[in-house]
């Protein structure tokens, strides 16, 4: 079952390599870009050896799947696609395996950090690729597969909650197909409008809105120019970006509900107003900070004047930080206007939006639950007799979902500490080791130091970008689904 899953996965992953083969074919006859031949041996790659994983291995194999088969399947997947994605990297700009592996991961896991410049000459085929990485990896490889794979129909659930967490708590439909494909076509909806406003709104040609698009909403931050959306030129396209990333970081459950006119359980979700409002508290604090905090002389030109520019500066900042998106607007050096700016950005990137989203970090769910955790702590060493249970949407929580909360929020913190001792190890400065544990494991991409918003990931030691792959594939997964792959009773239980 488990290798027949694998090359379904693969001849998935190959129908959306010829996508972008198509793409670069288009561009080959019109401008003569010759990258349709790595795309095409990438495609073959995946057939054949998918085909023969299905046809050949997976014909003798068990049926049957345990809830450890089907977090291996998950955690595999991406670094199944991540390994055969990275072939035209290699074949065509020459990267070594890390650097290759390093891209790829980033953006099936929408992380949107990059090794990679000179996007502006680069050929389309090449950064169609990329963008489709993202697009395929922001609602989840296994999500597409159960939407457009009947076989994936199975009775239990375990492949889909190990993939979509936020989700699999309010089920949409009785079936788990009929749930992926609801989520999916919400997720294409979305991608719809946002293209089409980026056409309207920016100078941009349709290859850049489609691809821009694709990462807007897949809050994955590749861009097809090296300046990201300041590259247009155009104040009203960061309100634009602004909105879609914002509307991607909802739980996208919420948006079914829209449909089915249940407004209320849109409106009346915690997590939602909790989320809003801590968008609205940054885009004040980040106001009063550009009008009143000190900055360095060396910030000089990379600050936002005065009026709308500060608003609008701080609102797209804000935006593209808590969605894990990572785009660079007409002001984002946010490394270069000092401390006061660039630590509560890594704060807000530890943060996250909602559960269910295409978003990283450690989510508004978690911090809710923490936070009242924490003040029934309070009430309960004041008043011992007190019997208080902590609500969320007018739901109480159990004791093993604040247990699990509690323990995330640690493990997070945990692997920020470890990674900080590996990359300062591997050569890097204690703000850019900082940086990049927040930014790889909240799948943000941009983080501070020499790996700051202007920069990419090339000079980084291979070590550390292996490690940064494998921080990106935890970020992703949510800590849990990868890290029970080196439990020993894991194995055991298989």
């Amino acid at each position: 079952m488990k290798k027949s899953i694998f090359g379904i996965l693969l001849m998935l992953e190959g129908a959306f390599v010829s996508l972008a083969l198509l793409v670069s074919l288009y561009y080959h006859f019109t401008l003569g870009e010759d990258d349709w031949q790595v795309l095409a041996v990438t495609a073959a790659s995946c057939f054949v050896i998918g085909g023969a994983a299905k046809l050949l291995v997976g014909r003798s194999e068990e049926k049957r799947m345990t809830r450890a088969d089907s977090f291996l399947i998950v955690a595999l997947s991406w670094v199944v696609f991540s390994a055969v994605g990275m072939l035209p990297y290699i074949l065509y700009l020459g990267l070594d395996p890390a650097s290759a592996f390093f891209e790829a991961m980033s953006g099936f896991t929408t992380t949107g950090a990059t090794v990679l410049s000179g996007l502006d000459d680069m050929p389309h085929g090449i950064l169609f690729w990329r963008s489709l990485t993202q697009w395929m990896g922001g609602l989840g490889i296994v999500v597409f597969s159960f939407a457009l794979i009947p076989v994936y129909d199975l009775k239990n659930s375990n492949v889909f909650s190990a993939e979509v967490t936020g989700i699999s708590l309010d089920r949409l439909r009785p079936k788990i197909g009929s749930t992926a494909r609801r989520l999916l076509v919400i997720y294409i909806i979305l991608t719809i409008a946002c293209a089409v406003a980026y056409w309207l709104t920016a100078p941009m040609s349709v290859f850049d809105a489609v691809n821009h698009a694709f990462t807007t909403i897949a809050t994955g931050g590749f861009s097809t120019h090296d300046k990201s959306i300041s590259f247009f030129g155009c104040s009203a396209l960061e309100y634009v970006a602004s909105i879609f990333m914002l509307a991607s970081s909802v739980n996208f459950s919420l948006y079914y509900y829209l449909t089915i006119r249940r407004t209320k359980a849109f409106w009346g979700n915690e997590e939602l107003r909790t989320f809003f409002g801590i968008v609205a508290f940054s885009v004040v604090a980040f106001v009063l900070l550009f009008s009143y905090a000190p900055f360095p002389v060396s910030a000089q030109g990379t600050m936002p004047a005065e009026g709308e520019e500060v608003f609008r500066t701080a609102l797209f900042h804000v935006s593209t930080c808590i969605s894990s998106t990572g785009f660079a607007g007409e002001y984002c050096d946010y490394v270069a206007w000092g401390d006061a700016f660039w630590m509560p950005t890594v704060v807000i990137m530890g943060i996250g939006a909602c559960a269910g989203s295409t978003a990283g970090g450690i989510k508004i769910i978690r911090i809710l639950i923490c936070a009242k955790s924490i003040v029934k702590e309070f009430v309960v060493q004041l008043h011992p007799r007190a019997v208080r249970s902590i609500r969320v949407s007018g739901q109480v929580v159990s004791d093993d979902r604040v247990r699990r909360a509690l323990a995330f929020i640690f493990l997070y913190l945990l692997l920020v500490v470890g990674g900080m001792v590996v990359f300062s190890i591997s050569g890097l400065d204690v703000d850019t080791s900082i940086g990049s544990c927040v930014s790889m494991l909240s799948n943000v991409g941009p983080g501070t130091g020499s790996v700051g918003p202007t920069s990419n990931f090339m000079h980084v030691e291979p070590v550390a970008k292996w490690l940064m792959s494998f921080y990106m594939l935890v970020g992703r997964l949510e800590i849990y689904t990868v890290l029970f792959l080196f439990m020993p009773s894991f194995w055991k239980e298989r």
